[in-house]
């Protein structure tokens, strides 16, 4: 079996090419490398370009006829960029999507698994989410995953098309056998500017203090990205019985079941380096919110999933990548 993974030099797509090529699955990665890796594809059917160029998807189906699914991870992802370029945000990544799901419909592919975002949801009062949960998203990268969803859901009902939305929030982590990891140099979420601040020898900025929580700092669930990995294996696995009948979309959430404070990453950092960092409290940024996690209840009834990885060994591989990533990708 082949899979189309868009998205597939980046971080999480990466990361998914890779559980494929070890459960027998050939990946075909389609990236136009604007935040992608070329490294990450090496020794994989790669096509360089972007979702929204009809010729270029194609010709990839053209050459591979036997592709079976896609599953869709192309999409900017930083919050703080979507507030200052909403209009880029929404062009990139739901305007492409029209056109890429368009181009999947053309060439006869009825399966695609999108990467979603829990990022979708308003929290509970107990700062939990469900598939059930409220879909408020509060920042345009959040708007731009539910007008996605709600997209494919609404060209499902009428078209050949069925959709398995996944939701998660904060991976981390690398792929274990260290083929690739996060691909910044300078990345914007908390455990990147952990690492960021231990080696440049400054205290880690803990952005916003005031919130809600048990200790003032924002929660997250942070995920092992080869837990998402399994994940979006599963979901392939069970695509077929579950989008079966009448059913034409679906959504289910991926996460730890616990949510973990920023101070409480902290603490999980500092207790498995030998060299900790101390903090320093910081206003919140642009787009910021008190966060929330998932309860995976569904993910683990319908994919037979449940994350496996607790957030210290996610901290641990990405400790690892972070002394290997200047070895493995170009300056």
């Amino acid at each position: 079996m082949k899979v189309l993974v868009a998205g597939g030099a980046g971080f999480i797509g990466s990361t998914v090419a890779s559980a494929c090529l070890d459960a027998g699955i050939r990946p075909v990665i389609l990236d136009s490398l604007v935040t992608g890796r070329r490294e990450f594809t090496e020794g994989r059917d790669f096509y360089e370009g972007d979702i929204a160029d009809g010729p270029l998807v194609d010709r990839v189906f053209t050459e591979h006829p036997d592709i079976g699914a896609v599953i869709h991870c192309a999409a900017l992802i930083v919050v703080p960029d979507s507030v200052a370029d909403p209009v880029g945000y929404y062009r990139a990544n739901v305007v492409k999507s029209l056109d890429f799901v368009s181009h999947l419909l053309r060439n006869g592919c009825e399966r695609l698994v999108f990467s979603s975002s829990a990022s979708i949801y308003r929290a509970n009062d107990d700062l939990t989410v469900d598939e059930d949960s409220a879909i408020d998203p509060r920042s345009p990268y959040a708007r731009t995953k539910a007008v996605c969803e709600a997209m494919f859901a609404d060209i499902a009902a009428t078209r050949p098309l069925r959709v398995l939305s996944l939701r998660y929030f904060n991976p981390i982590g690398a792929d274990p056998k260290m083929r690739t990891g996060l691909q910044l140099r300078r990345p914007s979420h908390a455990l990147g500017r952990m690492i960021l601040a231990q080696e440049e020898g400054v205290p880690f900025p803990v952005t916003g203090t005031g919130y809600a929580t048990r200790d003032g700092s924002g929660i997250r669930d942070y995920i092992h990205v080869w837990d998402l990995a399994a994940a979006h294996l599963a979901a392939l696995e069970a695509f077929d019985d579950l989008l079966t009948g009448g059913t034409t979309s679906l959504a289910v959430n991926l996460g730890t079941g616990t949510g973990t404070t920023v101070r409480e990453l902290l603490d999980a950092f500092n207790s498995v380096t030998d060299r900790p960092i101390a903090s320093v409290d910081a206003p919140e940024r642009p787009g910021d919110v008190v966060g929330a996690y998932t309860r995976s209840d569904r993910a683990r009834r319908l994919l037979g999933w449940q994350a496996r990885y607790p957030v210290a060994e996610g901290i641990r591989d990405s400790l690892r990548w972070a002394a290997l990533r200047d070895e493995i990708l170009a300056p």
